[in-house]
This record gives C-alpha cells, sequence and structure tokens, in this order.
C-alpha cells in the first residue's frame, strides 16, 4: 500500500528521531537496521526508501541529536549563572545515567573517531556550535583567550562525563564529576 508523501516524510522523521535515540544508547554498530525500524514502528523493508544506507542515518541522526543537545545548552546560556547551571546540568547523575537523550558528544564520540568524513564534519560542525555558546561564558579578555578556554572547558565536561561513566563505582564517578565542576565552575 502506497503512503503519502506528508506520511513518508513523517516516517523518515520517526526513524531519524529513533536512532537518535538508540544510537546514543547502543552505540553505532549495537542497533540493527530491523530493530531500529522496528522501534520506529516501521519494517525493515522500508528503509532504503527513505536512507541510502546505515551510514547515511547515522550523520542525519547525530545531526539531530547535536540540535537537541544544543538548542538545550542555547536555554541554559541565556540564564544568569549560566556556566555553573551548565556544568552542575551536564555531569549530574542524571545525565549521566541518561544515555538515549545525553550529550551525543560523550556517548558516540568513540564511534565517531572509528567513522567515515562526513560523520567526523557533522561532530566537527557540532563542537563549534557548543564552543560558541560557551565562549562568551568564559571569563577571557579577547576571543582567542575565550576560544582556548572554551575548548578546555568543553573537553573537561565531556571527559569528565565519559569516565564518570565508564568507572563501575558510583562514589568514584561523582569524584571525577566533581573535580571538573570545581575546575570549572569555582
Amino acid at each position: 500500500m502506497r503512503v503519502s508523501r506528508e506520511q513518508a516524510d513523517a516516517n523518515r522523521e520517526r526513524v531519524i528521531e529513533t536512532a537518535g535515540l538508540l544510537f546514543r544508547e547502543r552505540g553505532f554498530d549495537g542497533i540493527g537496521l530491523n530493530d531500529l525500524m522496528q522501534a520506529a514502528g516501521l519494517t525493515r523493508g522500508g528503509f532504503y526508501g527513505h536512507f541510502a544506507s546505515k551510514q547515511e542515518l547515522t550523520v542525519l541522526a547525530s545531526k539531530r541529536a547535536l540540535d537537541e543537545n544544543i538548542g538545550y545548552w542555547q536555554k541554559v546560556a541565556a540564564k544568569p549563572q549560566a556556566l555553573s547551571k551548565l556544568v552542575r546540568f551536564y555531569l549530574s547523575d542524571g545525565h549521566r545515567n541518561s544515555s538515549d537523550r545525553a550529550c551525543t558528544l560523550a556517548t558516540l564520540g568513540a564511534d565517531v573517531a572509528r567513522g567515515d568524513p562526513e560523520l567526523k564534519a557533522a561532530f566537527a560542525e557540532g563542537i563549534e556550535r557548543f564552543l560558541a555558546i560557551l565562549m562568551p561564558l568564559m571569563k577571557a579578555d579577547d576571543d582567542r583567550t575565550s576560544r582556548q578556554q572554551a575548548i578546555a572547558a568543553l573537553s573537561m565536561m565531556v571527559g569528565g562525563l565519559v569516565l564518570s561513566r565508564v568507572t563501575g563505582q558510583l562514589s568514584h564517578a561523582r569524584e571525577i564529576r566533581h573535580a571538573v565542576e570545581k575546575n570549572l565552575v569555582d
């Protein structure tokens, strides 16, 4: 049965959204097309009507997930004490324990490092957008210093979140996150 153009577009968007959640939760190789399409409420047969390859979907879903994360950061950055609020949220137990909606850099960074140039370019663009949010929050007198501080802050946040996830001890995870927070906010 043929679906309307509007329904086909809605189905494509649902697959991209679902993929973004599942990729962050399980990694790019942790979910097959059958399971992904089933989670989106569709059949595998429809996948290639929407996408040329799983690789195309990884790029689209990653861009969408990065957009979601960046949108949240923009909202927080517009509030008073933005850096403190952003760091505390980013390093919170809730963010640490949530993978499907968590920071795309922290959940998929290792996968992207082994990815193709198009996927790396999408993440490079995302990193620049995160830095653009952080730069005005830095205590610097010039753009170059502000950028360097923003790079360091983003690196500490992402690294701290990743390390807090890989440790098997909650007390160790909190210690890591507290150290990052102390160095960024105090």
